[in-house]
């Protein structure tokens, strides 16, 4: 009645859709039928109706829990259809008395109670978790991210100890007694389990190694908490170096990161998560603009030194790119008399533009935003990336690519031996070939009349000189490794395997994103020259920043936490058919194209530094994991507890899919930190 309406099901609307417009049910619906629908129908028509939504639901139950036969929903089903067979018996004999009008109704009501109890088995089982397994999975990430938060102040000092305390723990009484306990546990709660327990399954002796790691790993918080406790009661040997203050761009990377990580909490916030990364770097490119500002004004009146300290950061820039690593600054062993008058200094032009470049950041991200639209609210709204790719617009198309390939090569051949930069040119002209061949674009004197093709030649052609540079950085690095620790030919190798890892992204990107890929080589190049070796920020710093970037450039390439925005093609460049292992590096790669390079850029720029602090390398690999690791541990809590959210299957589960694969890139980063940083720890030694 309207005046006391029902209640009914959100899933009851496709079955009741479904039969009224008599339409199979769909096979996964959970819904019942919704009767005051079908009211004005006869009762056979009823029953008819009641008795295929029950099949479809038992059918369901049937290819989802093994003991069917046992669930009570199912044998209320078979009894209603035993009562339905006689009722048509009934009625095929022409009975009308009024006991076939009161079985029907008997029939119905049966019929009725047998949907509402499958349905509740069916929901059930859908929303069922395996929380015993989730926990066990949160319980590891949360220890391994306290113990890095308990390492920060011995990892980013100067000799860069990341130190695990796992030795002591493993012959103590609190590490056996924990084993048995959880081992217990295990016991318990896997006898007694009704549902089918992924940890459970596992063998007897992985279960146990998981056991001991997680025991192992509280038993090291407990006692790098307990060596904090005692460094902390003992007085401080330099109470002057120990004394830390922060600047403005401490508090904004502080603040940035618990804003991001609570901002995850919300499902709006992660399907427009852009906004949060372009918020926090046109929040750094303003602060930075303030602080170079005060360097080169405000300190300067002040204090007459640090004219002199901002000049010699400037002349080291100027003397660094004259040689062949521009992104190295050279040793500053000039005595004060070489140093120029400080009018002079205010006439450079190095000044001027170093105060321009965070305005040109800013720029450039703001044309990079609308270049694609992506997440969820305003993703239906045309870009310029559209008006790129339509069909009319082919020749400007054409015109803005072969700019952006030529951009690329005058931003990363600066670095490259002869032989690298021949290959870097050939290669960004096979990239064109190869979209010409495909169709994206067309050359000068191409009229239209030729044919589409695959363009496996033109895209194996610029593979052939992908691998060729990334072989010869390679061969630089181990050279600098194995034989003669060289800095510059370790620099070298290291700009050649990131100028490979350029020009492989050049070819998977698409035509119209080809821009992204030059601003973040020209953001990378003016950040460096005239950021971060005139301000001598630390390497924590600088790695925060590269992170804040590398985000934002996740999205300003179209990408989003929703799985549509994949853009499945990269994985067949080059190839005649699907090949599983070179398809998901490649799709995975052009995916996270933006966060990759740019922490192999932190690498080149972080191995420059060690000559100005030698832990540089170490204090960005550990600052770098840091950064990764406390989003997804935190999202991983806060996905286990919003796990009945309406969005969790739509918003949630894909954003948990990234940040999964995102920790294997990032595990990958680290580990060739590590080995890039490999001297450096034997000096530690």
């Amino acid at each position: 009645p309207p005046a006391q309406p029902e209640h009914v099901q959100q899933t009851d609307l496709a079955s009741t859709l479904a039969i009224g417009l008599g339409l199979p049910i769909s096979r996964n619906s959970v819904g019942n039928l919704i009767l005051p629908v079908v009211g004005g129908k006869t009762m056979r028509e009823q029953l008819r109706f009641v008795h295929l939504n029950g099949f479809q639901l038992s059918r369901l139950l049937q290819e989802n829990i093994p003991a069917y036969e046992k669930d009570p929903g199912y044998e209320h089903f078979k009894i209603a259809e035993k009562s339905h067979g006689n009722w048509i018996k009934l009625y095929l004999e022409g009975n009308n008395s009024e006991i076939l009008l009161n079985l029907g109704k008997k029939v119905l009501k049966q019929y009725l109670e047998a949907l509402k109890t499958l349905s509740s088995s069916l929901s059930k089982q859908v929303a069922q978790y395996d929380m015993y397994s989730m926990m066990v999975g949160t319980v590891i990430i949360m220890e391994v991210l306290i113990l890095l938060l308990l390492s920060v102040p011995k990892a980013l000092s100067k000799q860069a100890e990341f130190e695990v305390p796992l030795s002591p723990p493993l012959f103590s009484l609190l590490f056996y007694l924990m084993c048995l306990m959880l081992c217990a546990v295990h016991v318990i709660v896997c006898t007694s389990a009704e549902s089918l327990c992924y940890f459970c399954s596992m063998s007897w002796l992985t279960a146990v190694g998981v056991m001991m790691l997680i025991s192992a790993l509280m038993c090291g918080i407990l006692s790098a908490v307990a060596k904090i406790l005692e460094n902390y009661r003992l007085p401080p040997k330099n109470p002057v170096a120990s004394s830390y203050s922060w600047s403005e761009i401490d508090v904004l990377i502080l603040a940035g990161t618990i804003g991001h990580v609570l901002s995850l909490g919300a499902s709006s916030f992660i399907e427009e998560e852009h906004q949060t990364w372009y918020f926090l770097i046109n929040t750094l490119c303003l602060l930075l603009c303030q602080e170079l500002c005060r360097n080169n004004f405000l300190l300067k009146e002040c204090d007459p030194q640090h004219s002199t300290n901002v000049k010699q950061n400037f002349d080291s820039i100027g003397e660094s790119s004259k040689c062949k690593n521009i992104d190295i600054p050279a040793a500053s062993n000039s005595k004060l008399g070489k140093v120029t008058s400080s009018s002079e200094f205010i006439k450079g032009s190095d000044k001027w533009i170093s105060l321009a470049t965070p305005w040109i950041i800013l720029i450039c991200c703001r044309l990079l935003r609308s270049l694609n639209q992506t997440g969820v609210q305003w993703a239906h709204r045309p870009d310029f990336g559209h008006w790129l790719t339509s069909s009319e617009h082919k020749s400007e198309l054409s015109l803005l690519a072969a700019v952006s390939l030529l951009m690329i090569f005058f931003l990363v051949q600066r670095r490259c031996s002869l032989v690298s930069k021949i290959a870097m040119a050939l290669g960004l002209l096979g990239v064109y070939s190869y979209r010409a061949a495909i169709g994206n674009v067309t050359f000068p004197w191409q009229h239209g009349g030729k044919d589409i093709s695959k363009g496996i030649t033109e895209a194996r052609f610029v593979y052939v000189f992908v691998l060729g540079i990334v072989f010869s950085g390679t061969k630089d690095l181990l050279k600098s490794q194995v034989i003669s620790s060289d800095s510059s030919t370790k620099s070298t190798g290291l700009w050649e395997v990131y100028s490979g890892l350029v020009l492989l992204a050049a070819l998977l990107f698409r035509p119209h994103n080809l821009p992204v890929l030059v601003f973040c080589l020209l953001i990378q190049t003016m950040m460096t020259k005239y950021i971060w070796i005139p301000l001598k920020f630390d390497a924590a710093q600088i790695t925060i920043m590269h992170y804040w970037f590398g985000q934002a450039f996740f999205y300003f390439q179209g990408n989003s936490n929703g799985i549509a925005t994949v853009d499945i093609s990269a994985g067949f460049v080059g190839l005649d058919s699907y090949v599983e292992i070179p398809a998901i590096f490649l799709t995975a790669f052009a995916t996270y194209a933006g966060p990759f390079l740019w922490a192999i850029h932190l690498l080149c720029y972080l191995s420059s530094e060690v000559r100005r602090n030698s832990a540089a390398v170490g204090h960005g690999c550990f600052c770098y994991a840091l950064m990764r690791s406390i989003p997804v541990a935190i999202y991983v809590v806060l996905v286990t507890g919003l796990r009945y959210h309406l969005f969790i299957w739509s918003v949630f589960s894909p954003k948990l899919l990234y940040e999964g694969v995102h920790v294997f890139i990032t595990a990958a980063v680290c580990l060739f930190f590590t080995a890039m940083d490999q001297n450096h720890s034997y000096k530690v030694q």
